[in-house]
């Protein structure tokens, strides 16, 4: 069975360039077929903050209404998509945008109101599987952001965590799926302000432990449940990790079932 390496990236490592050019180096690098899918949340925040809207977070996932509908479209399936495709093309990694709705890649459906109304946010429905094959077989490296769409004409904001859960799951019955979240820290931490106290393995009784200590707190929640989802449903492996993919330098944490 082929290896594939499913990266997501986000956090500050998208804001800072220099770091970000880092990062894409080593990935471009890596052999194997490998996806790419990506945030921006900072980057929405701070253009939002510039048109006076409000921004709404609630246990690390966004509330999202049309006029932020309208930023996050803008920042993930623009600037930041194209962005990091022209540094890989840069680094010699063939790779191709993408947003949920072309070729009909991620279908969603709006979120249902709970306790909690998310506004015009997805639960994804289907991945179009088959699609990034074609594009894996190739020799294309999808780069893919967090905007899918209800094939009715709606996009809709859907969180990358989960995005790049789902799509590992969905190839995980053709390829060896190795899943890695990037972002700041060098993976999930005990003590947030030390970024040497990495938490080596975490098991989900762990985290459910660490989650009412507030240990584990705002985006790593969905990154983890993500994470446990993923590993339950078929993917080989999970590490949450810092802006390093070098096999040498990377610190992070292993998660496991």
């Amino acid at each position: 069975m082929d290896k594939i390496i499913i990266v997501k990236v986000g956090g500050k490592l998208i804001n800072d360039d220099i770091i970000l050019n880092k990062f894409l180096k080593i990935f471009s690098k890596i052999k194997s077929k490998k996806i790419l899918i990506h945030g921006g949340g900072n980057q929405v925040n701070k253009m939002s903050e510039k048109l006076n809207l409000e921004v709404k977070i609630i246990n690390g996932r966004r509330i999202t209404n049309k006029q932020d509908l309208e930023v996050a479209t803008m920042i993930f399936a623009g600037s930041i998509n194209k962005n990091i495709v022209t540094k890989l093309q840069s680094f010699n990694c063939n790779s191709i945008g993408l947003s949920g709705a072309d070729a009909n890649l991620i279908e969603s459906i709006k979120r249902p109101v709970d306790k909690i109304n998310y506004g015009m946010v997805g639960d994804i429905k289907k991945i179009n599987s088959i699609f990034l094959k074609k594009l894996l077989d190739n020799k294309l490296s999808p780069v893919i952001c967090s905007i899918t769409h209800n094939k009715n004409g709606q996009l809709l904001n859907t969180n990358a965590d989960t995005i790049a859960s789902e799509i590992a799951i969905s190839l995980s019955k053709d390829y060896l799926v190795d899943l890695i979240y990037c972002h700041e820290k060098n993976g999930v931490l005990l003590d947030p302000d030390d970024d040497n106290s990495v938490i080596a393995e975490l098991n989900e009784k762990q985290f459910h432990n660490y989650l009412k200590l507030n240990i584990i707190s705002n985006g790593m929640i969905p990154k983890l449940q993500n994470s446990f989802n993923a590993l339950n449903k078929g993917v080989n492996s999970v590490k949450i990790a810092g802006s390093s993919l070098d096999k040498i330098n990377m610190k992070n944490t292993l998660v496991t079932n």
